[in-house]
């Protein structure tokens, strides 16, 4: 991962002593006192600056890594070399939030991944600490997916507060459960003995664990990814394990990365609901691969949902492998109204061919805030940005109401970088006769993204173009056109001679150089993708594919103050 919060500068920590040699004491103050960051990966076996389970310092002004790619992010979390994947569900201890991904510093020559961790206090701007918890050490294979928790009553018996990581080891084929655990607050960590927690009882697929705490019965729940199942265990100490159900799904294909957590529907108590999610292949349904999830009942054995038919977090190409987390520090009602979530921003059937230079497996999404609502009659899981997300916001500039043509809209502000907001109101006004508004991005004379809005169909979409070397090999899946329901507000209206759907739709759009999220109508849908521009000066412009409609309003935010490294 990429610092660019603190310091543009690689993973792997140093000490840096200020070498003078007539105040040798002052210097070793320093040694102690000062932690720096070298230029360089992660080495295997190396840690970081995190033995003595310091907190992270003060975020400093953003910027880019001399020397970046034209697809660096400038304010999405990346690993500064090297292989990313899969979130690791954070938790916070001490006002700070303990974070970690998959990361292999041997792609693409080695397999095999471990976690990487990273540390915030905001969710925004992130600090590396090094390798965590490494691979190939026990003799039970890689560090792959699963989860840690705070073992505040210490009932794995490591100490009162200790972080318990439970996740799936792989060798030779095999995927088994081990456990490792922290008593400095997840900085380092130690393999259990007696590992793997949970043998392998025959299963081709069986990974991924997600534990909470079920503190109504007093136990821990795990949920577990079997190829078309999720299984659910139950522990008393996060060592021994009792299967209690399943939860099988067909048309979804293999299971990953179970989540199972509550939230209460429109903020009301009463209506406390389970939310069981899985990232899944939606291929059946005219999509690719994604989150899908059903709200629900959980007895604390037994998962049943009120409706057979999933829904999905994000109908985008590019949102997988998602963690949702709540904050502890908030009153319960509040900690129950919303959760955060962060999803691994690719898709495997590209992800290793991505024309990537610096480092590779994308990157992730932006942290969210979801929310369960009825919408249409439904509980449906509401995505909006995390409001700290505003500390990048830099000057402003709008463009006031004007009619939207197929010739287009007129001046609009110019990107200064390749990293800003868009927040736009398209509408379909009384004597509007257009059906299909288009918002172009574009950068070095090419437009490389299309987010488009139909108000008849009322559905938001967005459109990928392979206007890079390299692209064209990333297939029909990279170009499909990815779409998500969400009808205009305000109703219908009639326009001079035929009746026709009117309203309005909100469009907030985050551009990050090789990313792009759409949040539609307030988050009742977002559509998440990696693009891929070419370098060269970046532009905005809005047209409609035929007809007239209006650009109610539109504002551009430029976030973070990045180096222009093209």
């Amino acid at each position: 991962m990429q610092r660019y919060s603190l310091r543009t500068l690689g993973p792997r920590g140093r000490w840096i002593a200020a070498a003078v040699v007539l105040a040798l004491v002052l210097a070793a103050a320093l040694v102690i006192g000062l932690a720096g960051r070298s230029g360089d990966g992660v080495s295997p076996g190396s840690a970081g600056p995190q033995s003595s389970g310091t907190q992270s310092e003060a975020p400093q002004a953003f910027s880019r890594p001399e020397g970046a790619s034209q697809f660096r992010p400038s304010y999405h979390l990346t690993p500064a070399k090297e292989w990313m994947n899969d979130p690791q569900r954070p938790f916070l201890l001490d006002g700070v939030w303990h974070y970690y991904y998959l990361y292999n510093a041997d792609h693409p020559e080695g397999n095999g991944t471990e976690w990487f961790h990273v540390t915030s206090t905001d969710l925004v701007h992130w600090k590396d600490e090094g390798v965590a918890i490494e691979k190939f050490k026990n003799g039970l294979g890689d560090i792959e997916t699963g989860s840690a928790v705070v073992d505040s009553d210490n009932t794995a018996g490591f100490g009162k507060g200790a972080v318990v990581a439970v996740m799936t080891q792989q060798d030779k084929g095999v995927q088994r459960q081990s456990l490792f655990y922290s008593t400095d607050k997840g900085y380092t960590f130690k393999a259990a003995d007696g590992n793997p927690v949970m043998d392998n009882p025959g299963a081709p697929h069986w990974r991924d664990p997600k534990i909470i705490r079920d503190e109504a019965r007093g136990q821990w729940v795990m949920a577990l990814a079997e190829g078309e199942k999720i299984g659910l265990y139950t522990s008393r100490d996060l060592k021994d394990w009792r299967y209690v159900s399943g939860f099988e799904r067909k048309g979804l294909g293999i299971l990953e990365c179970p989540d199972l957590f509550q939230l209460d529907l429109d903020g009301d108590p009463a209506k406390r609901t389970w939310i069981l999610a899985a990232s899944a292949n939606g291929t059946e349904e005219g999509r690719t691969t994604g989150v899908a999830y059903w709200t629900g009942i959980f007895d604390g054995t037994t998962f049943t949902p009120a409706n057979d038919k999933h829904q999905w977090l994000d109908a985008g190409s590019d949102f997988y492998a998602a963690v949702t987390w709540d904050d502890p520090r908030l009153p319960e009602n509040e900690r129950m109204a919303s959760r955060h979530a962060i999803g691994w921003m690719n898709n495997w059937a590209y992800a290793r061919q991505l024309p990537t230079t610096d480092w590779q497996g994308g990157a992730d999404s932006i942290v969210r805030d979801i929310r369960l609502k009825t919408v249409r009659g439904r509980p449906t899981l509401v995505s909006t940005p995390t409001p700290a997300l505003s500390t990048l916001d830099g000057e402003a500039k709008t463009a006031g109401t004007r009619a939207l043509t197929a010739e287009g809209a007129g001046e609009l502000p110019v990107p200064a970088s390749g990293a800003y907001r868009l927040d736009v109101t398209l509408e379909r006004a009384p004597g509007d006769n257009g059906t299909e508004a288009l918002l172009k991005l574009g950068n070095g004379g090419a437009d490389y993204a299309t987010v488009g809005y139909n108000f008849e169909a009322g559905t938001a979409w967005v459109d990928r173009a392979a206007v890079v070397p390299g692209a064209d090999a990333l297939g029909p899946l990279f170009t499909d056109r990815r779409s998500a329901q969400s009808p205009p507000r305000d109703g219908s209206q009639r326009g001079n001679t035929v009746s026709q759907k009117g309203g309005s739709v909100d469009l907030t759009i985050f551009v990050d150089y090789s990313s792009v999220e759409v949040f539609v109508n307030g988050g009742e849908q977002t559509l998440t993708s990696v693009v891929l521009p070419k370098s060269g000066q970046p532009a905005v412009s809005a047209a409609t594919a035929g007809g007239k409609l209006t650009l109610k309003s539109f504002k551009y935010t430029p976030l973070a103050t990045v180096l222009d490294a093209r």
